[in-house]
């Protein structure tokens, strides 16, 4: 990873938080670490200053992780948001995913994982796990617009929207399609029209709730 990330975890619990803080000021490609205790926190450390990645905690007093985190979507969509939860119910899980979050992580996640979802949500825009997948594969419930919106896509894009949900950049699928990373990107951005969706996040989801990747 070329440039350096500024990184910010959101947690009431103090000893789990400055574990966190520990944890990501390990990691070599991350260069700043900022610290709250609750969604109002981190909401007034975004506005001074947006980081490029968020972790947050789903339970927090004040104001909780999804109210954060809607804001901050919102207000500032370039930040990338990992929430983080000892709930591992599909009900959380595909509330955060459909709301825009970039990927859900249980608290017990070892440090490997941490690293690989940062890194994932940052080069790919998401970062998808067995339990979100899971979750998707049973939670998400077909669409009834389902029809109109494949239909109006190509071979091709469907290709490039699966691959996407395999977590592989532009360039990996360019080299996978043999074609250039240029029209990748194009098909993208023709995916993300198509299907009305905002980033990559939406995509993932909708090829799950229209049971493309079955």
């Amino acid at each position: 990873m070329s440039n350096k990330l500024t990184v910010y975890i959101a947690d009431d619990q103090t000893l789990f938080r400055k574990g966190m803080v520990r944890l990501l000021k390990s990691f070599s490609y991350i260069q700043e670490v900022k610290e709250a205790a609750n969604g109002k926190e981190i909401i007034k450390l975004v506005k001074a200053e947006a980081p490029d990645v968020i972790l947050m905690d789903y339970e927090m007093p004040v104001m909780d992780g999804k109210e954060a985190s809607a804001y901050i979507l919102a207000h500032f969509p370039g930040v990338k948001i990992i929430m983080l939860s000892f709930h591992n119910e599909n009900t959380h899980i595909i509330e955060m995913i459909q709301m825009g979050t970039h990927s859900y992580l249980l608290k017990s996640a070892e440090p490997e994982e941490v690293d690989r979802a940062i890194k994932a949500v940052i080069q790919n825009d998401f970062y998808s796990n067995e339990l979100i997948a899971s979750a998707m594969r049973q939670g998400l419930v077909k669409a009834s617009t389902a029809k109109p919106k494949i239909t109006s896509l190509s071979d091709r894009e469907i290709e490039v929207l699966k691959l996407t949900c395999e977590e592989l950049s532009s360039k990996e699928i360019a080299v996978r399609l043999n074609i250039s990373d240029r029209t990748v990107q194009n098909h993208r951005a023709n995916l993300i029209q198509k299907l009305g969706v905002r980033n990559t996040i939406g995509m993932v989801r909708f090829a799950y709730e229209h049971h493309l990747l079955d």
